[in-house]
């Protein structure tokens, strides 16, 4: 029981998906992001009522790739409902060690993986990867915190894996990803679930779906489904909003 606690403590605060200093980020002024001193793993700045969370860099990769993270996060059972055909094109937003990437690159043959991901040792263990285990159908990507700098209206699913809760820019980066998605194309967001006291995870690495609706809402996605098979997290789709073009 006290080895499970660890990790279930422990588990995001290795993640390195989509990293960046937020507490070194430049304050921009903007009416969208207030600041306040930051909380516990908390960075200080708050989007829409949250406190963005701090985060860890690439050192984690080991851990992502532990073997007992099939059991712990329903892995095989969000990679079998992920709203694609095997021509489709997905961005992995915060690929990381690429755990999820590689997985997804199997059930699109016929389309293709953007592996994103904001650091250069990541994108070279990425390509290194992809070289080592012959996989053509990923290409890596390298964003910044503001944009994953994918084509425009050229991806058919976007997703993030434990990742939008630490975006330094939110907003900025659900906007980018919206040019970057075809008309009708979705958005998938994995969250552990903030609703239940009793996932041991710490609170700003937790996400409520009224909190994550909230703010995909107000940047262009509109609802279309929570998935209720993960374990311990939200399987949360959303889809680009023609309203707002």
């Amino acid at each position: 029981m006290q080895k499970r606690l660890f990790i279930l403590l422990v588990l995001p605060l290795l993640g390195f998906h989509f990293s960046c200093d937020a507490q070194n980020s430049t304050k921009e002024t903007s009416e969208s992001y207030s600041y306040t001193n930051p909380t516990r793993d908390g960075t200080g700045k708050i989007y829409m009522g949250r406190e963005i969370s701090q985060v860890m860099g690439f050192a984690g990769r080991a851990w992502l790739e532990r073997q007992s993270r099939e059991q712990e996060e329903s892995v095989s059972l969000a990679i079998q409902n992920l709203p694609v055909t095997q021509s489709s094109v997905v961005a992995d937003v915060g690929a990381g060690s690429g755990y999820y990437t590689f997985r997804v690159a199997t059930k699109v043959p016929n389309g293709k993986v953007y592996a994103v991901e904001i650091q250069q040792d990541a994108i070279d263990y990425l390509n290194e990867r992809s070289t080592q285990e012959g996989v053509e159908n990923v290409e890596t990507v390298l964003g910044t915190e503001k944009s994953p700098n994918l084509p425009e209206n050229s991806v058919d699913l976007a997703f993030m894996v434990d990742v939008y809760h630490e975006l330094a820019f939110p907003e900025e980066m659900l906007q980018e990803i919206r040019k970057s998605l075809k008309p009708g194309g979705k958005l998938l967001l994995i969250e552990y679930r903030g609703e239940d006291p009793t996932i041991m995870i710490k609170p700003l690495h937790k996400m409520t779906a009224a909190q994550v609706k909230k703010e995909l809402k107000a940047n262009g996605f509109k609802f279309v489904e929570n998935g209720t098979f993960m374990k311990i997290q939200h399987f949360l789709v959303f889809e680009k909003d023609s309203k707002f073009d």
